[in-house]
């Protein structure tokens, strides 16, 4: 795996939302790497990529309350566990479940396995609320998705916190989730 600056020289062949998002960046003015690859489906597949980054990749959730009227992307640190009831307390949501992968296209424009909190660009009438586990905000760098999971960015957790959020107008709500206990 070769590690590039920005956006490719060629797009073609290109999906046009990860377009987009290169776009996107490019207009907040955010330096990004990227590493081209298979496509990645666990996390385990990510720990080649995240050593070639030299950035951790998140887990990107994308959860709904029983009745699917609420909805929440959440970014977890790789090596962390998701446990409903948790996360239910600190947001005051009960029964929370995976949503559908309709819903991650529809809201985010995004496919199962290619989940990445960027997605929120797209998501223009703010139907997915933002969480992220305060130990992401620690890390320098973080891997993410540009909308397709046949690539990773490294971007600095700086420019996601002061530009990219704020540009995608999505007020995050900082959580702590327990570590896998040994």
């Amino acid at each position: 795996m070769k590690r590039y600056e920005g956006r490719p020289a060629d797009c073609t062949g290109r999906l046009e939302k990860e377009i987009r998002t290169y776009d996107f960046l490019d207009r907040l003015g955010i330096s990004y790497q990227r590493i081209d690859h298979e496509v990645t489906s666990t996390m385990e597949a990510c720990a080649e990529i995240d050593k070639t980054l030299e950035a951790p990749t998140c887990k990107n959730l994308l959860l709904c309350n029983r009745q699917s009227t609420d909805f929440y992307l959440l970014l977890i640190p790789g090596d962390k566990v998701f446990k409903t009831s948790v996360l239910s307390k600190q947001i005051g949501s009960s029964r929370l479940s995976f949503a559908s992968g309709e819903y991650m296209e529809q809201f985010l424009d995004i496919t199962p396995g290619s989940l990445s909190i960027l997605g929120l660009m797209n998501d223009h009438d703010h139907r997915v609320r933002l969480l992220i586990d305060r130990e992401v905000l620690d890390e320098e760098y973080l891997g993410c998705h540009p909308c397709i999971n046949t690539t990773t960015l490294r971007l600095r957790v700086a420019d996601l916190v002061e530009k990219i959020i704020p540009a995608m107008e999505h007020e995050p709500t900082l959580v702590e989730l327990p570590r896998q206990e040994q």
